[in-house]
């Protein structure tokens, strides 16, 4: 039997906190809640969960600037905004900073429960490579059991759709892997996205991977692999 998914839901209305936990445990989810934005990067480094559901108007800390530090600091936890603010500059702003999807209140649970699922399958997708000694490109080094990647001993600080894209790669290195199947593990589940949405994570990571000496090379018809710079 799976493991069931484990959540952080960083939510400063009690009421909120306490009916999304009990709802979600009704569904097979294991839920633990923080309050406070000073309180939920500490939260987030003991508890290790697969999906952290985050608000953004929390006290301490604004739920964007929680965001902002645990990427800084390489939790690369994928990551859903649960908030009134709907405003199409927080949405932009909280993906930007790395949040992997958004959600308004008011929302159905049933689509809340399939977007966390959907987050977690990603998660758990680039850790099915057998073994557990870690993949070594260039200066790059893909610690399987964590899932992070490191760059002359430091994480590199990725979004998770950027990880899991890199993750993808270094088990091929000099090997081509399609975009459909990057698609498919980048976006797990996400059928209303298209395949061009791979291309801006391509983008974007190929800026990050500068000066480490690993290049990511687009072979046209093929696909996406890691070169060593020479």
């Amino acid at each position: 039997m799976p493991s069931p998914l484990k959540l952080l839901l960083i939510e400063d209305d009690t009421s909120m906190q306490t009916a999304l936990q009990r709802a979600l445990a009704r569904r097979g989810m294991q839920v633990s809640g923080c309050t406070d934005g000073r309180l939920a990067l500490q939260a987030w480094q003991s508890l290790q969960p697969d999906v952290v559901v985050l608000d953004l108007s929390l006290p301490g800390l604004d739920g964007l600037q929680v965001l902002a530090q645990a990427r800084g600091q390489g939790l690369a936890t994928p990551v859903l905004i649960l908030t009134a603010r709907g405003t199409v500059g927080d949405r932009i702003m909280g993906l930007n900073l790395g949040a992997d999807d958004y959600l308004p209140k008011p929302f159905d649970l049933d689509e809340l429960e399939a977007r966390l699922r959907a987050l977690g399958r990603r998660r758990a997708a680039p850790s099915t490579e057998s073994g557990t000694s870690p993949e070594l490109v260039g200066t790059l080094r893909y610690e399987k059991e964590s899932g992070a990647i490191y760059h002359q001993g430091l994480v590199l600080e990725l979004t998770p759709r950027e990880l899991a894209l890199l993750q993808a790669l270094i088990v091929k290195p000099g090997h081509a892997v399609s975009k459909e199947r990057l698609f498919e593990l980048v976006f797990p589940g996400e059928a209303e996205v298209q395949y061009e949405a791979v291309e801006v994570v391509v983008y974007r990571l190929r800026k990050k991977l500068v000066g480490t000496g690993v290049t990511l090379v687009t072979l046209r018809g093929l696909g996406y692999l890691l070169k060593v710079q020479a």
